[in-house]
C-alpha cells in the first residue's frame, strides 16, 4: 500500500497526533485521530440518516479531527484527484 503522508497536527502532543495520509493504490483518504467520547458515538450512532441503517457498522469508526486540520485534508483530497487510476 503506497502510503503518501499529508500531514500530522501541529498542535497535538508528541504522542497524540491525528494524521492525515492518502493511499494512491486504492485513492483514499486514511486518517488518524482521536476517537469520540461516548455521548457524541452515542448521538453518531442515533443519526438518522434517510436510506441507511441507524448505528456504526463493526468495520467504521467515528473519528475527531480538529478543524486546523482542514487544509491537510483539502491537501489530500487533491492528491486523490491526481493520482492516477490502475
Amino acid at each position: 500500500m503506497p502510503l503518501q503522508f499529508v500531514g500530522i497536527d501541529p498542535a497535538t502532543e508528541k504522542d497524540k497526533s491525528p494524521t492525515v495520509w492518502v493511499d494512491q493504490e486504492t485513492r483514499e483518504l486514511d486518517l488518524q485521530g482521536w476517537k469520540p467520547g461516548p455521548e457524541l458515538a452515542a448521538e453518531c450512532a442515533a443519526f438518522d440518516v434517510p436510506g441507511h441503517a441507524k448505528g456504526i457498522p463493526d468495520d467504521e469508526a467515528v473519528i475527531r479531527i480538529p478543524a486546523r486540520m482542514v487544509h491537510m485534508i483539502r491537501e489530500a483530497c487533491d492528491v486523490v484527484e491526481r493520482t492516477d487510476v490502475r
